[in-house]
């Protein structure tokens, strides 16, 4: 199991914008420090933590934070409705458009997704896969 992701950001001002506009919305708390964002799926304290955790920080070694070629990050959402909703979002607070949501033929009948980079340029993905949900037309 995935316990955590990290990407990197050069201006954790715009990454909060763009990442609080929809990981929210997905159950996700952001907790803030010198290290970056924290994005973590709430629990109980006598609970085990949900994974994965999601963390925004600057580099490590101080050189300028890249994208990773082929590298993307998907979240799912509950809804092919929240996947809209959400892409919207998060291109309202600085993201650009990697593709509209809608259904993609290399991908199962349900399989909703819409496509995203954030300020850094990293590839984010929302998806939704409810099979009692519209399905792609065969």
């Amino acid at each position: 199991m995935i316990a955590y992701v990290t990407v990197g950001a050069d201006d954790i001002a715009r990454a909060k914008r763009f990442y609080a506009a929809f990981l929210p919305a997905l159950g996700y708390a952001l907790t803030e420090g010198p290290e970056g964002l924290s994005f973590v799926l709430p629990v109980e304290p006598a609970e085990s933590p949900v994974l994965p955790d999601f963390y925004v920080k600057p580099t490590f070694d101080g050189r300028p934070a890249s994208a990773g070629n082929g590298t993307m990050v998907a979240f799912e959402s509950r809804s092919q409705r929240q996947v809209r909703d959400l892409h919207a979002a998060a291109l309202a607070a600085g993201g650009t458009d990697e593709g509209q949501p809608g259904f993609r033929d290399s991908y199962g009948p349900h399989f909703y997704v819409g496509y995203l980079r954030d300020p850094q340029g990293n590839k984010i993905a929302l998806f939704s896969s409810d099979p009692n949900e519209p399905k792609r037309d065969d």
